[in-house]
């Protein structure tokens, strides 16, 4: 019974070396092949699991079945290439950590679909092979709807296509490479154990299990940090070392780019436009209780300090929203951003009393420009509001038209101008004398040629989900 417990080891063992042995050939042929994987490459750790169907990562270590490993790398050793890149992807562009509030089967498969059009386009003989006619037809269609493959995109479209479960099942099995039972952390696999089991434990119990939470969480944002740091050096090295090698991995160096582009939340970005100016209203800040109590209390009904009827404040006073109706802008998408704005700039704690802002739609020409100066009439815009234009684009045509109103004076104090768009259009040349944002959304989003004197914004699916529902509240 011994010896035969002895053998199980050895073998378990010598599965393990080969196995291992293997995931470094396949690493070293990555290496060689694409050198700006060198730091990703040295990320992952190995360790054997046989409950997994081939291989699986959690964004530290490479879990892998030996056996099928063995078998995988004896039919097509560039199969065991192209799943330890694709986990690779997977944590650099941290799809790992990206699940809270998502359908766990359309976010893994549209996961799976976004590595593998990037693996699919490389011109490296570490991981190339022929695409399937299902795959390549696949990119095409959600290209007419998302022209950059991130995750979210393609998440967007599985959740919102009219395939039947079937379909999707194929698309599924089609792109399956790794398991991703790993990615789900211990608080999500037993969730409603713990939480049932927490109820019947002791204090002390829940502490621990609290602590424990804590822990993992934190573990979590080391390693999404980890990968953050390792992704902007990928970046970097594409587009300096190794600017040949960048180009001969496709579309891995724009999905870069998308990946490390600042993010920020519309709603403070556009508080960025905001003036300080003092308005006449109570400053609370400055008014101090115990001065105007003592003064009461000593001398009947004569405070020592009153508040101050004015206060420095941080609003919009003058604005400009222009508006991309040309065809290939989806008009849903506009009118949605539109009310998203609105619903920003009216919370009265943006607002001047009085103000100043123009919405001016063009295509190739303005369309229809609106000054709206109060509260009740930007309601009023609101209840009406349609989109006009849908012919070619030009984006001067606008600039043009502010400027003209500058002249007149009709804007004295303009802080900033919003240009929504999908940026295919001609951009003014000479600098203007206020902020200017072009705000693509990210399903048009690619390497638009915008002016260095201009910001621009990528408005995330999840925004544009946002601004879409505001169109129901009107």
């Amino acid at each position: 019974m011994e010896e035969q417990k002895q053998e199980q080891l050895r073998t378990k063992e010598k599965y393990r070396q080969l196995s291992e042995k293997i995931l470094m050939v396949s690493r070293n042929e990555l290496y060689l092949s694409m050198r700006f994987l060198d730091s990703a490459l040295g990320s992952l750790s190995y360790e054997m699991n046989q409950n997994t169907f081939f291989m699986g990562t959690d964004g530290s270590t490479i879990c892998y079945n030996p056996r099928f490993l063995m078998e995988r790398y004896g039919q097509q050793p560039v199969l065991v290439n192209r799943a330890y890149l694709h986990m690779i992807l997977h944590a650099m562009f941290r799809h790992i950590w990206n699940r809270e509030g998502r359908e766990e089967e359309y976010w893994n498969t549209a996961c799976d679909i976004a590595v593998e059009a990037i693996i699919d386009e490389m011109d490296s003989k570490a991981v190339k092979r022929v695409v399937s006619d299902k795959r390549e037809e696949l990119y095409k269609e959600i290209k007419k709807w998302y022209p950059v493959l991130t995750a979210e995109s393609i998440y967007q479209y599985l959740t919102t296509s009219t395939m039947t479960w079937k379909e999707f099942s194929g698309i599924s099995t089609e792109f399956l490479v790794d398991d991703h039972s790993f990615w789900q952390s211990d608080n999500d696999k037993g969730e409603g154990e713990n939480k049932e089991q927490s109820e019947q434990q002791s204090k002390q119990q829940s502490k621990d299990f609290e602590q424990q939470s804590d822990n993992q969480n934190q573990e979590a944002q080391a390693k999404q940090k980890q990968w953050q740091k390792i992704t902007e050096q990928m970046k970097t090295n594409m587009e300096t070392f190794f600017k040949q090698a960048g180009e001969e991995a496709g579309g891995l160096l724009k999905a870069l780019k998308i990946e490390t582009r600042v993010k920020q939340d519309f709603r403070t970005f556009l508080k960025k436009f905001a003036v300080i100016q003092e308005e006449m209203q109570v400053d609370m800040d400055s008014f101090d209780y115990g001065f105007y109590h003592f003064g009461m209390e000593m001398y009947g009904n004569m405070p020592l300090i009153e508040e101050l009827e004015y206060k420095e404040t941080a609003k919009i006073e003058e604005f400009v929203i222009a508006i991309d109706t040309s065809g290939s802008c989806s008009g849903a998408v506009v009118e949605g951003f539109v009310r998203e704005t609105f619903s920003i700039l009216k919370d009265t704690e943006n607002f001047f009393q009085k103000v100043c802002i123009y919405v001016i739609q063009c295509d190739k020409e303005v369309q229809e420009a609106v000054c709206i100066t109060s509260q009740e009439e930007l309601e009023e815009y609101l209840q009406h509001f349609e989109v006009k234009g849908h012919g070619g684009t030009d984006f001067r045509p606008v600039f043009t038209y502010v400027n003209q109103l500058q002249a007149e004076g009709k804007l004295k104090k303009l802080k900033g101008l919003l240009y929504f768009t999908d940026g295919c259009g001609e951009y003014p040349k000479k600098k203007m004398p206020y902020d200017t944002v072009f705000v693509f959304p990210e399903r048009d989003y690619m390497e638009q040629n915008v002016p260095a004197w201009a910001m621009s914004l990528i408005l995330s699916e999840d925004q544009i989900l946002r601004a879409k529902e505001k169109i129901n509240e009107y």
